[in-house]
């Protein structure tokens, strides 16, 4: 039984936040809630094209809705395939920066725990810029689990 309600996790499709829902999953376990939540950006008149080429394998965060629905559909099996229960698993595609998307979702559903990978911490420009995991560690108002991923 886990000790908590209601778990957050944030996914961008990458491998290293797949690893961190699946995390999410054993602990939501049969009785906890778990929200999984993809943030995006909509293009807005962009030349998705070019802005495809310089984020390569980060394309994906920049083509509309139809890929975050994709990587929600993924995630959520691998959180059931992980052991949470598949009736007390919702997604959620947010429009919005990662940080501020996840930040809103925890006060909206009232999440007692935050779940994201540990993608960018220890990086040069994650130190500079900041980085998911760091941000929603210093601002957020519950427990918060950065899964050791890469």
């Amino acid at each position: 039984m886990s000790a908590y309600q209601t778990v957050v996790v944030g996914t961008d499709g990458s491998e290293s936040s797949l690893k961190a829902v699946e995390r999410a999953g054993a602990i939501a376990g049969d009785t906890a809630k778990l929200v999984i939540a993809c943030a995006f950006f909509p293009h807005e008149g962009r030349d998705v094209n070019s802005v495809s080429d310089v984020l390569k394998d980060e394309a994906y965060q920049v083509h509309g809705t139809a890929p975050t629905d994709e990587i929600l559909r993924t995630a959520r099996e691998r959180a059931t395939r992980a052991g949470a229960n598949t009736a007390n698993v919702t997604t959620r595609p947010i429009k919005g920066a990662p940080v501020d998307a996840l930040l809103q979702l925890v006060g909206d559903t009232k999440a007692d725990l935050l779940v994201v990978g540990n993608k960018g911490l220890n990086s040069i420009a994650g130190r500079l810029l900041g980085s998911v995991p760091a941000d929603v560690a210093r601002k957020s108002a519950c427990d918060v689990l950065i899964v050791h991923t890469v």
